[in-house]
C-alpha cells in the first residue's frame, strides 16, 4: 500500500471534520424548535389567571412582577418564533419574584406547532409569555394548531396567566391586525380602508377573557398609529357588523387585567409620558356606523365629532390608575377623548365620559301587542304583531351595556324572522320601533 504523508492525513481529517460539522449544522437548522431551560423540574401550583399586555419596548418591571406573581411560584413558559433565551434570567432571578422555572421555546417553523414536547410544556405552565417579533409568523405557525388549542385550554381550564409584548400583544385580541402583507401607515389606511395592507382578521386564535370584540395595538408613542387603529375599528364594523373596542399601549407601558376585568396601567409617568388608550365606538349614538368605509375611498367616521370614545391613562409605577373592562364606562385617573375621521383626516378633541345607560331596562316597557318567540332561543327568533309593519320599522339588539349588534332580519307579512346564530350565548335587549308609533322592548335570552 502506498504511504500516506502527515499532510495528506491532516487534509483527510479536516475534510471529515468539515463534513461532520456541516451535517450537525444542517441537523440543528432542521430542528423544529429550540429550548432554553432555567430552574427546577416542573411543579404544579394554582395560578391566578389574568392578562398582561405590553407596548413593545423594554418590559415594564412592575407589570412583569404582577405577571410573575400570578403564576404563584409555578413554571413560566416563553414562546417565540425568533431570538433566544433573553428572558430566562430576567424572569427567573432579576425581578425578585420566586418562580420554579423559566423555559424559552423558539419555534423555528410551522412544524413546531405539532411537537408533543411543546404541547406538554404549555399544559404544565402556570404563566405563558409571548415575545415580540412578527405577528403574521405567530398566526401562520400556530393558528388552528395543537399549540393554539393547548394555549386556550391553559387559559380557560387552568387559569394560566398569559401576556405578551409588541407582536405578542397584538395576537391576543379577538380581532387583530395580521400584517399578512406587511405593516401599514395611518395615511395609507385612512385614504383607503380596504387597501391590501389593511388585513383585519377575526379567525379564532388566542381567546382571552375580557378581550371579546377587542383588538390590541402597540408602539403607540408614534401618533401615526391612531389613524390606522380607528380604521381597523371601522373595518370591524363594516365587515363583521360589530362595534369593536381596542386597547393600545405606548412603548414601555403595560396593561394588566385581572380576572374581575379590572385593567391596571403601569408605566413611568410622571418622569415619562407613558399612555394606554381604551377605545370604543360611541355607544351613546343611535347609529354608530361609519359614514363612508368603502374600497378606494377615504374613511369618514365622524358622526358629529363623536364617532369614537377613548379613555387615556398615564401609567405609573404602582398601577394605581384603572379601567373597568366589564362595562367599558368607568376608570380612574384618566381623561376622555373623542376621536373621529373626516375624509381621511384623523382628529381628536376633549370628550366626556361615555354613558350607555340610555338603554336601561327601566326606561323601556314591554308591550302585549308584540309577540317574540321562542324565548329563550338558540338561533332564530320570530317577532309578530297585529300592527302593519312598514319600511320605517326598525329592530335594534343591544347587550347590557348598550352596545348594538348587527342582525339579519327577514320580513314576511306581519312577522320578522331574526337570525341570532352569529351571537354568543347571553342576555340581549331587543327594541322594535316604528310599530303604532311606539318603542317596544323585550329581553332576549340566547342559549
Amino acid at each position: 500500500m502506498p504511504k500516506t504523508s502527515c499532510n495528506e492525513t491532516s487534509k483527510v481529517l479536516k475534510t471529515k471534520l468539515i463534513f461532520i460539522l456541516s451535517i450537525m449544522s444542517l441537523f440543528s437548522w432542521g430542528q423544529n424548535y429550540t429550548s432554553y431551560y432555567t430552574g427546577n423540574a416542573n411543579i404544579v401550583t394554582n395560578p391566578s389567571g389574568g392578562v398582561c399586555l405590553m407596548g413593545g419596548a423594554s418590559e415594564d418591571d412592575n407589570a412583569m412582577k404582577w405577571f410573575l406573581q400570578r403564576a404563584n411560584g409555578g413554571d413560566v413558559l416563553v414562546l417565540r418564533t425568533s431570538g433566544s433565551n433573553g428572558y430566562n434570567s430576567y424572569l427567573y432571578s432579576e425581578l425578585g419574584i420566586p418562580v420554579n422555572s423559566v423555559e424559552t421555546i423558539v419555534c423555528n417553523n410551522v412544524l413546531a406547532s405539532n411537537e408533543p414536547y411543546i404541547i406538554q410544556k404549555i399544559q404544565e405552565a402556570e404563566a405563558i409569555w409571548f415575545a415580540g417579533g412578527d405577528q403574521w409568523t405567530y398566526i401562520s405557525y400556530w393558528r388552528n394548531s395543537p399549540i393554539d388549542n393547548a394555549i386556550n385550554q391553559a387559559i380557560q381550564q387552568r387559569n394560566t396567566v398569559v401576556g405578551g409584548t409588541s407582536a405578542g400583544m397584538v395576537i391576543q385580541g379577538e380581532y387583530y391586525f395580521s400584517a399578512q402583507n406587511g405593516t401599514v401607515t395611518s395615511a395609507t389606511a385612512l385614504s383607503n380602508p380596504y387597501n391590501g395592507l389593511v388585513t383585519i382578521d377575526s379567525s379564532a386564535f388566542i381567546q382571552n377573557n375580557f378581550l371579546d370584540n377587542t383588538m390590541t395595538d402597540t408602539h403607540f408613542d408614534n401618533p401615526d398609529r391612531k389613524g390606522r387603529l380607528i380604521t381597523f375599528l371601522a373595518r370591524i364594523s363594516s365587515d363583521y357588523g360589530v362595534f369593536g373596542k381596542a386597547i393600545a399601549c405606548d412603548e414601555y407601558t403595560a396593561v394588566c387585567i385581572d380576572t374581575n376585568g379590572i385593567a391596571r396601567v403601569f408605566g413611568g409617568y410622571p418622569s415619562y409620558d407613558d399612555n394606554v388608550y381604551f377605545i370604543q365606538s360611541n355607544c351613546e349614538l343611535a347609529n354608530q356606523t361609519p359614514e363612508n368605509c368603502t374600497s378606494g375611498n377615504p374613511l369618514t367616521w365622524d358622526l358629529g365629532g363623536l364617532a369614537v370614545k377613548t379613555y387615556q391613562i398615564k401609567g405609573d409605577a404602582t398601577g394605581s390608575k384603572t379601567f373597568d373592562l366589564t362595562t367599558w364606562q368607568s376608570g380612574t385617573g384618566g381623561t376622555w377623548k373623542n376621536w373621529f375621521v373626516s375624509n381621511g383626516v384623523f382628529s381628536e378633541q376633549p370628550g366626556t365620559p361615555v354613558n350607555c345607560s340610555s338603554l336601561s331596562i327601566d326606561t323601556i316597557s314591554e308591550d302585549s301587542t308584540i309577540w317574540i318567540y321562542p324565548n329563550p332561543t338558540k338561533d332564530n327568533l320570530r317577532i309578530t304583531t297585529n300592527e302593519m309593519l312598514t319600511n320605517s320599522t326598525a329592530i335594534g339588539l343591544y347587550n347590557n351595556v348598550g352596545q348594538k349588534f348587527t342582525i339579519a332580519t327577514l320580513q314576511i307579512g306581519n312577522e320578522y324572522h331574526v337570525d341570532l346564530s352569529a351571537l354568543k350565548n347571553g342576555i340581549y335587549f331587543l327594541i322594535l320601533e316604528g310599530v303604532d308609533g311606539k318603542q317596544h322592548f323585550s329581553k332576549i335570552i340566547k342559549d
